[in-house]
Parts: structure tokens; sequence; C-alpha cells
């Protein structure tokens, strides 16, 4: 398979805004590391604060790369989830069932990777709920019912009046 061109955008979030411009930096620069990739050009903006929130700041890269598989384009995207990748080069792809299986094979493992991951983590939330019910049981009491009450539940509901019609 011929070499792959892309362009993709890679975003970030946090703060402050000069470590969130080296993280960006250092993320490109691991990206153009990898095997496979080849940064071809690059554009790191400015940290921009967040409209609306206090202290936090997002930047992003524009990334042209030349990649040597269609397995590099998959592993960019699972190890950097770009906001917005697309392929430039080649128009067409042939693929063959080797690349395709290999590219299968990689996502897979990734997906049960993080299969794991959730698992694990909702097993220690468990435990630790259970721990926190014997060591502080008042937490989980259920509260009064009345008290829970979504707003609109909670309008006391208007009684029609009846009126007698005068006779005439």
């Amino acid at each position: 398979m011929d070499k792959l061109n892309a362009s993709l955008i890679v975003e970030i979030l946090g703060r402050p805004p000069d470590h969130l411009k080296e993280s960006l930096n250092l993320l490109v620069e691991k990206m153009g590391s990898e095997k496979g990739v080849k940064i071809i050009n690059k554009t790191c903006h400015e940290p921009k604060e967040v409209e609306g929130s206090k202290d936090f700041f997002t930047t992003f890269a524009e990334i042209d790369v030349e990649l040597e598989s269609l397995s590099n384009y998959f592993g960019i995207l699972l190890a950097y989830m770009p906001s917005h990748i697309e392929i430039t080069y080649p128009e067409k792809l042939t693929i063959t069932n080797a690349d395709l299986n290999e590219v299968a094979n990689a996502l897979t493992q990734r997906l049960h990777n993080y299969d794991a991951v959730v698992k694990k983590a909702l097993a220690d939330r468990d435990v630790l709920v259970k721990k926190l019910q014997e060591v502080a049981p008042h937490l989980f009491k259920q509260k009064d019912a009345t008290v829970q009450q979504p707003a609109e539940k909670s309008k006391p509901v208007k009684k029609s009046k009846k009126t007698k019609k005068k006779s005439k």
C-alpha cells in the first residue's frame, strides 16, 4: 500500500495557558516520533480562555502527517484521539486482508483494554461504596420523599371553583 497523507486537528483543554502550549508541543513531538509517522507541517495555536469559565483555556494544533500504513492511521486515531482527521492522499485506498486484519486486531485489543479498565473501575467503586456504607451508613439513608420532589411535581394543584349560574 502507498503511504498516506492526512491532516488532523488535536485539541487540549486545561490551565495555565503556558502549560497547554508546552503540552501541545510535546504531544506533537511524540506523534512525530512514532514509528511510521512523519510530521510534514504543524501549526500550534495560542491558548484562548474558554467562554463562560474562569481560568480554563483551550488550544489546538493543525498537523499534516505522512503515514506508512493504514495501521499507523488507526494508531494515531486511538493514541491521540484527534477531534478531526482527514486522509488527503491517496484519494482511493486498496486494502489487503492482511492489512485489514492487522487494523481490526489492534482495534479489538484496544477495546478489550478499555473494557478491562472500565470493569476494574466499576469493581473498585463497588468496593468503596460497600466500605463507605459500613463506616458511614447515615450517608445512604433515604431522605423524606416530600423534600426531594421535583419542582414541577411539588406545585400545588389549583382546585376549580364551582359557581352557580344565576337564573334569569
